[in-house]
């Protein structure tokens, strides 16, 4: 069973991505393992987000990417379903929080009192808000309900990038109580600038620069 569980569950070889010529990913090859713990580090432009949204089958790329043992692109719907993500910028969303909840609800087979129980204890008052488009909620507020979605199901890979962005310090600090407790058996990749934020979450540092990894060390003090 040990066995099992330490086999890779995304295993990247040779993985590239361009963008108008501009080489964002380089020849990167790594694997990720089912209880691993990731901080994953680098400057503005490192790849960092471009390598998670490759991973979600958002863009065509090079190389070879296997989550799951499937193709990102060619089987996305099913990956997702055991996927939980936070984007580094919430997307404009026309819909009230009350129809985001309820997609969500739907497509992911969750009750929406998970979603909204995640809310409550970040700061979010759900029910003063459910009637308003999500694209006009506050940055922090729209964290809160991104959150929310990846943290309020059980999945088998979370992918937070830069999720503690627009938090105050009070729901930054419930994050992270969330990100310890949740399961361990769940891949976890944390994208951050704030390393120090993260450092007693990981069991695993990647650190990229110029689409290449150019630190991959294991973590003994979790």
């Amino acid at each position: 069973m040990t066995q099992q569980l330490n086999n890779p569950i995304i295993k990247i070889e040779k993985l590239s991505k361009s963008f108008k010529r501009q080489q964002v990913i380089d020849a990167l090859s790594v694997d990720f393992l089912s209880d691993q713990r990731i901080a994953l580090i680098g400057q503005n432009g490192a790849g960092k987000t471009t390598l998670i949204r490759c991973i979600l089958g958002q863009y065509n790329f090079e190389g070879k990417l296997d989550v799951f043992g499937l193709n990102p692109r060619k089987d996305r719907r099913e990956i997702l379903q055991q996927i939980g993500f936070v984007p580094q910028t919430p997307p404009p969303i026309k819909l009230t929080v009350n129809e985001l909840i309820h997609f969500f609800e739907r497509i992911t087979k969750t009750d929406a009192a998970a979603f909204k129980n995640i809310s409550s204890k970040l700061g979010l008052e759900i029910d003063q808000n459910l009637h308003k488009p999500f694209y006009k909620l506050s940055g922090g507020m729209k964290q809160k309900l991104l959150i929310s979605f990846a943290l309020g199901r059980q999945v088998k890979i979370l992918l937070l990038d830069e999720p503690s962005a627009n938090l105050d310090p009070q729901a930054r600090e419930i994050l992270f109580a969330q990100l310890k407790n949740y399961s361990k058996g769940t891949l976890m990749i944390l994208s951050s600038h704030r390393m120090d934020e993260i450092k007693d979450l990981v069991n695993r540092v990647i650190e990229m620069d110029l689409g290449k990894i150019v630190l991959d060390k294991l973590l003994t003090n979790t």
